[in-house]
């Protein structure tokens, strides 16, 4: 009976002011996911059999970094205090600075959002962020404070926080325990009655936005959305207004996530849903509108902003027959997520690949993991870079994301790169060891704020560049794990930049070369020349490994021969045989240096990401 009553109220179209569209918003590790699990659980959404720890979490990645990657949805029912029944739309977001563009999307699908502030961490740089984010979107911000139930929150501190760093009133903010389930009704209500529903645009054309999507081998590209006007029904004709205008999709599926998908009749005005229409082409874009072919909508939602990327690399498969497989894989995983750019790239060494473009070094590294274990591919990733603004004799600005296609240095006039406003959080006893790593990164310092009695706010500009690779590690391994970074572009600045070459056996390997600054460039050919001897196992011949500048060789290092013993059968006997058997040795290494090839092992691609204080 109760599963019927359950069904039935699915099945049939809420009231427009009975739904309330919200977001979680946080710096990552406040307690988000846990919160959200509460929720789940507390209006019965998720049973206590289904219940696992950060069920919104889906992806392997996510548990097992403790992060958040993508921002899912789950439709909660709820009966309020004042007896009316109510249908709340959760999105929940990543927290991480590098995903910040998941956020961004999701707070445009929602009405109110949840700040999460941790009651012992206080507002963080990321909390900023996405409130400034929720704000852009004019939404309605409910403070929560998380963790109360711990020995060293501090409750009032926290609330001049929020007050005097975001300006929101916190008088009135929600404390709880997501962990211990203290204050989940309170946060329920609060949402309830100060989040303001959707506009009640029932009666317009159809439109809904798309917020993301994913590939079903099955069912062609699902869709996330939110519909903004009107209803979309199953098994009407729809379009996409921005990809595919010319083209018609008839809805074969729709519904709700309760997290998993229950399939309904109707989206109506408000909702936020999945849809399945057989689009098998990866076509549909996040931000895109979605309407009816009759009586549709002329002019669309305006979607998002696209992300900018900061970082590049290369992407190859270690075996050059898998290219296809690559292929496909990237473009399934642009529509999961699509604030990675890609291009088709070629390298002499490594072969065909893409060029992609990620938000930052986590993204990059979650992305390749995900390319690997979900389309069960084998990747080599070249050293990340970023973009360089170069300005030639001719008065050309090119911007240049692989070093492989910088111009001749005599062509040339000024090469600028991105510098970032870092913030670094630490505990006092840290600042020493964080400010010299700093000034090791050409970190030119600009403020040093004290948040209380134990942490401080180290502020640098710093080249985005130095940055990239190990500079998170060393700043981890340097304050023992307290140090937290978050970082915002800040522009471009003209740099002494040189491209360092590796070359091995005279021939360059395109998959090595770096732009870095001329102070460092010899560090980094001796560091890089020494790594990579090390690394690539000993030929029949000599390999000279050499970093270079141009023409000029700054480093070298060389892999000695395999030595065979061919005098082992000589016992004695004339010199002159000895000398002879030595010299047709010497003569066949030589011509087997003309034609040999070096291999060179996937480890020695990482060498460059690995370059950190031990070398």
């Amino acid at each position: 009976m109760v599963l019927a009553i359950l069904k039935n109220k699915i099945m049939t179209s809420p009231q427009t002011d009975k739904i309330r569209n919200f977001s979680i918003i946080a710096h990552i590790d406040h307690g988000k996911s846990t919160l959200a699990d509460r929720l789940l659980e507390f209006t019965g959404t998720v049973s206590k059999r289904e219940m696992t720890e950060q069920i919104l979490d889906s992806l392997d990645l996510e548990k097992e970094r403790g992060i958040t990657i993508k921002l899912q949805t789950a439709r909660l029912d709820y009966i309020a205090e004042d007896g009316k029944d109510y249908i709340l739309n959760l999105i929940d977001t990543p927290g991480h600075v590098d995903f910040g563009y998941e956020v961004s999307r999701s707070l445009a699908a929602c009405e109110g959002a949840l700040l999460v502030v941790d009651a012992t961490q206080g507002v963080e740089a990321q909390t900023l962020a996405n409130v400034y984010l929720a704000l852009e979107n004019n939404l309605e911000i409910i403070p929560v404070i998380n963790k109360v139930d711990l020995p060293s929150a501090d409750v009032e501190r926290v609330k001049k926080e929020i007050e005097d760093i975001i300006g929101i009133d916190a008088s009135e903010a929600v404390l709880a325990s997501a962990k211990e389930g203290i204050g989940i009704k309170d946060i329920l209500e609060a949402i309830v009655k100060k989040v303001p529903p959707p506009k009640d645009n029932s009666k317009l054309p159809a439109r809904a936005l798309i917020f993301d999507s994913y590939y079903d081998s099955y069912r062609g590209i699902i869709v996330s959305l939110r519909v903004m006007d009107g209803a979309i029904k199953l098994g009407e004709k729809v379009k996409l207004m921005s990809s595919a205008p010319d083209k018609e999709f008839e809805v074969l599926e729709i519904g709700v996530m309760k997290p998993k998908q229950v399939q309904k009749k109707v989206l109506s005005c408000g909702e936020v849903g999945y849809m399945a229409a057989s689009i098998k082409e990866v076509c549909a874009l996040v931000g895109d509108t979605v309407t009816s072919v009759e009586k549709g909508a002329t002019q669309a939602l305006p979607g998002y902003k696209p992300a900018i990327p900061m970082v590049y690399c290369g992407i190859y498969p270690v075996s050059s027959a898998d290219y296809h497989e690559l292929k496909d894989a990237v473009e399934k995983l642009r529509l999961n997520d699509s604030s990675i750019s890609s291009e088709p790239e070629t390298s002499a060494a490594l072969g065909f690949g893409f060029r992609c473009g990620f938000l930052g070094l986590l993204h990059m590294e979650v992305a390749k993991e995900r390319l690997e274990r979900e389309y069960n591919l084998n990747l080599i990733a070249t050293a990340p870079s970023v973009i360089y603004k170069v300005t030639t004799l001719k008065g050309e600005v090119l911007d240049i994301d692989n070093p492989c296609n910088l111009p001749d240095p005599v062509q040339i006039v000024k090469i600028e790169e991105p510098w970032v406003k870092a913030q670094l959080t630490c505990p006092k006893e840290y600042v020493g060891p964080l400010m010299d790593l700093c000034q090791e990164r050409r970190g030119l310092f600009a403020d040093m704020k004290h948040l209380d009695e134990r942490r401080t706010v180290l502020t640098y500009d710093l080249p985005l560049g130095e940055i990239l690779t190990d500079f998170f590690d060393i700043l981890k391994s340097r304050s023992r794990g307290y140090a937290n970074l978050s970082y915002e572009t800040t522009g471009y600045r003209e740099g002494d930049l040189v491209r360092v070459d590796i070359k091995l056996a005279g021939d360059n390997v395109d998959a090595f070369s770096c732009i870095a600054h001329e102070s460092k460039a010899y560090f980094l050919g001796r560091k890089l020349t020494q790594k990579l001897k090390e690394l690539i196992p000993r030929q029949m011949f000599e390999v000279p490994v050499q970093a270079a500048i141009g023409q000029k060789v700054i480093a070298r290092e060389t892999i000695k021969s395999m030595g065979k013993n061919v005098l082992a059968k000589c016992y004695g006997g004339d010199i002159t045989r000895k000398k002879k058997l030595l010299e047709k040795q010497k003569e066949g290494k030589k011509k087997m240096k003309s034609i040999g090839s070096v291999e060179v092992p996937q480890e020695a691609f990482l060498a460059v990401l690995k370059l950190g204080e031990d070398g």
